[in-house]
């Protein structure tokens, strides 16, 4: 399965499953990340993380920790 961290800049994908428990998982679900949204990868950070995302009209930056339990299509 294909994950938030592993898509490139510049491709749009769209999410599947959000994993995770408790906090991070709704942490991640409250700034817009949820099933069948839409994502476009800006930019990587030079050194790899974070990466900066948008979705829903605004910019998110996402730690690699986080955007690995993120399932996308």
């Amino acid at each position: 399965m294909r994950t938030l961290r592993d898509v490139k800049v510049g491709e749009k994908v769209r999410v599947i499953k959000v994993h995770g428990h408790g906090p991070i998982r709704r942490r991640l679900m409250d700034m817009g990340i949820t099933k069948n949204v839409e994502i476009y990868v800006r930019k990587v950070a030079p050194l790899g993380d974070p990466i900066e995302v948008n979705l829903r009209g605004y910019e998110l930056s996402l730690r690699k920790d986080d955007a690995d339990i993120i399932n996308v299509v």
